[in-house]
């Protein structure tokens, strides 16, 4: 496997999971929102995230790959620098 394909991957899964903490913690925020509903958020989060991370280490062209890094790393910023 090339370098830029674990790099990628990492980065992406360092974005991947920040994003799903965000995401949680929106449904968190919901009103009437239960318990399962969190985790439920979460765990489909996650499975997203595992899934692209597993396409960028293995099947996607760099272009793409790098392109879904860049606009996770900027999702991170605006949604955690949002008030």
């Amino acid at each position: 496997m090339e370098t830029w394909r674990l790099v990628a991957s990492g980065l992406f899964v360092l974005g991947g999971l920040v994003m799903v903490l965000v995401a949680m913690a929106q449904v968190r925020d919901r009103k009437r929102t239960s318990h399962f509903e969190v985790v439920r958020a979460g765990l489909i989060g996650l499975v997203v995230v595992a899934v692209l991370a597993l396409l960028i280490a293995y099947l996607l062209p760099s272009v793409v790959s790098w392109a879904l890094v860049a606009a996770t790393a900027m999702a991170v910023f605006f949604l955690t620098m949002m008030d």
